[in-house]
């Protein structure tokens, strides 16, 4: 397969970008025409950020999982699709090829039928890092149902808000999943979901870990007893049902500025033709290349670069169950030596974990398969990129710094591999039919470069958010009321003397922590439930390895005095229950009061600034309530 659309120069990225801004309904029609399409579309674009709309590809009808299986099938119906490493190196690793991919994917699109999934309706998918996952994702897109994975490391009372708000009536799990050494029970995880969920209708649980499980009579069933079924009825082909470009694909949840989770909505086509031409040209993918993403499906990362990405595009992907440093910390590098790797795509986080272990773990590694080395999920700090750089890449490979969201589908700002400059923790330009500004508090459009503000998009791009799923004024709120006729990313960044971009971080009230967004009032939420807590303020804080910390900051009643890191044990034990170990605060500094105006709104800025250490430096606490309690939180910052 060839790509017509990869750029090779920078005098043909000049001449996309220019054509993709001036006329972008031509541009990715262009691009659109080099796919498998039941129906050619009427209207390449129409849209206005003010309701807001926006639809690609009006009349279209294709179904994704053609292009990302079927059309493959002629010419590379044998070349590995999903290579799978397990958790635990002895364990044998398992290679798909395009042919057994699609097999796999018909035969679970009819056991989804058999257990009544249709198109349209919603399923939830919980499980580890296993090929069954991509499966299971491809069967639902190709039955038509609108898929919602949920990350192996929320718990019961994440996964029960986000059913609820999607009403998913079938789900998908295992019985347990790996994750370096901790063995994590999905299915009873699931079973504590269920409780206030009666409406779902089936579960499928695959066996992987052999954990035992409560089954529940007619409403619980095995994967593997399903897939004998399919078999015994001499199953096998499953047409694909025909999708309109702009029904939903999939709903992915992430944290907002509110406690309550908000379900983003992609579509089918213009997702599929974005993660396609951005993973072709980002990475310079080259036919038989291994590109290994090591996220988790459970994000978008997993969503666009492991599955519909690399799929459409003919790749091989490369799929991780375990931890960078499980059993030691030179897993990554003898996962890239012993396939081969070519492109390696991974966290800031991961990357400067694995720095605190020196280069011991990479001596003795061959690593000169790499070509592309790329970064994803926050700002890469100058350090970490020279590391990685040198040690990883051997000075020899481009990074790629990709900045992109949830929200946006795919990667908005990032050099192409070698391709266009790179620079030290800078995203530098934007992809073609990405139109990047930066403006000033009150919306103003800040011209010229040495500038900085907050960063919006001009105009759309084909796989921008469609909605929030049952709540389209939320849409309307969070990305399009703050500026008008702009997309607001939440962000700001700085321009350089070059034009080239850098992301500063998030202007709202949504941490990054580990590449992963957080909004401040979940946390809060799930503090406020411990029943000892009376009110809390969370804020982020510069951390060595996850980028951001979580520092919070408690007012509580009763005895912690005594006791305190016992109480701090309770009360991220409750987090725990309620989001996740992923949200548990770093640091808890206990507080006889917040720093409020006089209207009641606690002043994150001072909170954050002592979080940051900058105690000199506070600002005018004259308007505040008691300004008294700002040298007393001074005085105990942990």
């Amino acid at each position: 397969m060839s790509y017509s659309y990869q750029i090779k120069t920078q005098a043909e990225y000049d001449a996309a970008w220019k054509k993709s801004t001036e006329n972008p309904g031509q541009f990715w029609a262009e691009i659109a025409a080099q796919f498998y399409w039941r129906k050619k579309w009427d209207i390449a674009l129409d849209w206005n950020f003010a309701e807001p709309h926006v639809r690609w590809f009006l009349g279209g009808k294709l179904n994704i999982t053609e292009n990302c299986l079927d059309r493959h099938l002629a010419d590379k119906a044998n070349q590995p699709a999903i290579i799978w490493e397990p958790n635990n190196p002895e364990e044998a690793h398992r290679v798909l090829t395009y042919k057994q991919l699609h097999d796999k994917v018909c035969q679970f699109a009819h056991v989804l039928r058999n257990n009544g999934v249709k198109k349209g309706d919603r399923v939830c998918i919980y499980m580890g890092m296993i090929p069954e996952l991509a499966v299971a994702v491809l069967a639902c897109a190709r039955v038509g149902a609108i898929h919602s994975v949920i990350f192996g490391g929320f718990s019961a009372q994440s996964i029960a808000d986000r059913l609820i708000d999607a009403q998913a009536e079938f789900i998908i799990t295992c019985d347990g999943a790996y994750r370096g050494a901790k063995d994590i029970p999905l299915k009873g995880v699931i079973d504590d979901a269920l409780i206030g969920c009666r409406f779902v209708k089936k579960v499928i649980v695959f066996t992987r870990t052999r954990t035992p499980v409560s089954m529940i009579k007619g409403r619980d069933v095995w994967w593997e007893d399903e897939i004998r079924k399919v078999e015994t009825q001499g199953l096998h082909e499953f047409e694909a049902e025909e999708m309109n470009s702009e029904d939903p694909l999939f709903i992915l949840y992430t944290s907002g500025s509110t406690g309550k989770p908000k379900g983003v909505v992609h579509a089918c086509a213009g997702y599929m033709i974005y993660t396609n031409y951005t993973f072709v040209n980002v990475f310079q993918y080259k036919p038989g290349d291994v590109h290994f993403c090591t996220a988790d499906v459970g994000w978008i990362t997993g969503h666009s670069y492991i599955v519909y990405g690399p799929l459409s595009a003919g790749a091989t992907s490369l799929m991780f169950e375990g931890v960078p440093t499980w059993p030691d910390a030179g897993r990554f590098w003898e996962i890239v030596e012993k396939y081969k790797v070519n492109v390696l795509y991974t966290a800031p986080t991961a990357i400067r974990s694995l720095m605190g272990f020196g280069t011991g773990p990479i001596e003795g590694r061959d690593l000169s398969s790499l070509r592309v080395l790329g970064t994803v999920g926050e700002p890469i700090n100058e350090e970490a990129w020279q590391w990685y750089f040198k040690h990883i890449g051997k000075e020899k490979c481009p990074i790629v710094d990709t900045w992109w969201q949830t929200e946006t589908g795919g990667i908005l700002i990032s050099n192409l591999a070698g391709v266009t400059p790179a620079k030290a923790a800078f995203a530098t330009l934007p992809l073609p039919g990405v139109d990047p500004v930066l403006v000033d508090e009150n919306g103003k459009i800040i011209e010229g470069n040495n500038v900085s503000g907050n960063l919006c998009i001009r105009q759309p791009w084909p796989s921008i958010i469609r909605t929030t799923w049952g709540d389209h004024e939320r849409c309307r709120v969070n990305y399009f009321a703050t500026y008008p006729n702009l997309y607001f990313t939440g962000d700001g960044a700085l321009r350089d003397e070059n034009g080239m971009y850098r992301i500063t971080g998030r202007v709202d009230d949504v941490l990054n922590v580990s590449g992963h967004r957080i909004g401040t009032a979940e946390v809060e939420n799930a503090l406020n439930m411990h029943a000892g807590v009376v009110e809390s303020a969370v804020v982020g804080y510069p951390h060595d390895i996850k980028g951001q910390g979580i520092y919070a900051y408690i007012v509580y009643t009763g005895e912690h005095e005594t006791e305190e890191n016992l109480t701090r044990q309770d009360i991220l034990q409750t987090v725990t229950r309620v989001i996740g170990a992923i949200a548990k605060p770093d640091k808890i500094q206990f507080v006889s009061g917040l720093p409020k105006t006089r209207s009641g709104k606690i002043m994150r800025r001072i909170l954050r600034k002592i979080a940051e250490g900058e105690l000199e430096n506070i600002g005018d606490t004259s308007t505040l309530l008691d300004p008294a309690v700002v040298e007393e939180i001074k005085n105990g910052k942990l």
